[in-house]
């Protein structure tokens, strides 16, 4: 049973996953995927499938998706030094960009066998044969997130030198079919350097049927930095710190969603993105949704958030000890959500990134 400790006990957050259950690849189609389906007020579930979506809704419900697309933002490359006059070809390096600070400017996350401090440079091979030279102008040493900022000798994503930046448990490189696969329909606005999960299930088909059941569709942005997925270390959940994202919401969405909920309507979030944008940028005072760009790096928790704009969400199976399932048990319920996660389990959905739905109403 859920008392105040145990909602904030990293330990109480774990359950057994078999790894044969992390999908590797996704489903075709998109919507082949199975549907769970948690029914708050009942306490109950039910098994479905992803396209049986659209019977759920109905013209008292608003979706709110997230429409960011992922940059092509891991690089792969290896460390140069000068030595003697000669260009030295150093061990190899990883940089995956998180955000743009400036042109060519870009901070991120980085992986190599050296210390990641100021001065260090290396090149990533790139389509056209010259490559990309970059060096770190700001170590992990002087950021509080362990972040370093790059900055390179000419425009990273026009140099065509990144992949997509596959979640670590998907254990191969990125392939051809990843570059449409591990992006949403929807997506428009690039700057993520994850994918928005549970919006990858839908089809046209899909978003077309619940546009017919007179569901109105909207969309903001969050670009989803690696921050979101960052494993929480803290045994008192309450001691970790998220790392800041950038979201943006258009003026008629907000004008839309306000409207909605004063006059009683439900909000379906399309993933914690959506939830965490939506959350974040609500006005309690004027009860209002906030238009414009901004950040946040609000944490959801159980027993620490009330929900002022998020009725009902879909979402994908998340990683043990996550901030992610942290969030989903705050709408859920944490008991609730780790028995539906045991059931899961014995019925082997698939889970994380390419794996199946959730629907919690």
């Amino acid at each position: 049973m859920d008392t105040p400790q145990s909602l904030t006990d990293l330990a109480s957050y774990h359950f057994d996953l078999p790894e044969s259950l992390i999908a590797q690849d996704p489903v075709f189609p998109r919507d082949a995927s199975r549907l769970f389906v948690l029914h708050r007020k009942e306490q109950r579930w039910e098994h479905r499938r992803f396209t049986d979506l659209p019977s759920y809704l109905d013209s008292h419900d608003r979706v709110v998706a997230n429409n960011t697309r992922v940059l092509k933002a891991r690089l792969l490359g290896n460390r140069i030094r000068e030595e003697k006059g000669q260009r030295v070809v150093g061990g190899r390096v990883e940089f995956v960009m998180l955000e743009e600070l400036s042109p060519r400017v870009w901070e991120g996350l980085f992986h190599a066998s050296a210390k990641y401090v100021a001065g260090l440079k290396f090149q990533i091979p790139t389509p056209d044969g010259h490559g990309l030279h970059g060096c770190i102008v700001r170590g992990s040493a002087e950021s509080p997130s362990g972040n370093v900022i790059v900055e390179f000798d000419r425009d990273p994503i026009e140099s065509g030198a990144g992949e997509l930046p596959l979640p670590h448990y998907i254990s191969r490189s990125a392939l051809s079919d990843d570059e449409l696969k591990y992006q949403t329909v929807f997506s428009k606005k690039l700057g993520s350097a994850a994918a928005p999960t549970a919006g990858l299930h839908f089809t046209p088909e899909v978003i077309e049927a619940i546009k017919n059941k007179g569901v109105p569709w909207n969309e903001i942005t969050l670009h989803v930095g690696l921050g979101t997925f960052r494993p929480v270390k803290e045994a008192d959940i309450r001691k970790h710190i998220m790392h800041e994202e950038r979201y943006e919401i258009p003026t008629p969405v907000a004008q839309d969603v306000t409207r909605w909920k004063k006059e009683g309507g439900r909000v379906l979030a399309i993933g914690t993105t959506s939830v965490r944008t939506l959350e974040s940028a609500w006005n309690q005072e004027r009860e209002e949704l906030r238009a414009g760009s901004s950040r946040t790096s609000i944490f959801i928790y159980p027993g620490h958030h009330q929900f002022r704009v998020v009725d009902r969400l879909l979402t994908n199976f998340h990683l043990p000890c996550s901030t992610l399932l942290m969030l989903v048990s705050a709408f859920a319920g944490k008991d609730f959500v780790l028995a539906a996660y045991q059931e899961a389990v014995r019925e082997k959905y698939r889970f994380f990134s390419y794996g199946d739905a959730m629907l919690i109403l």
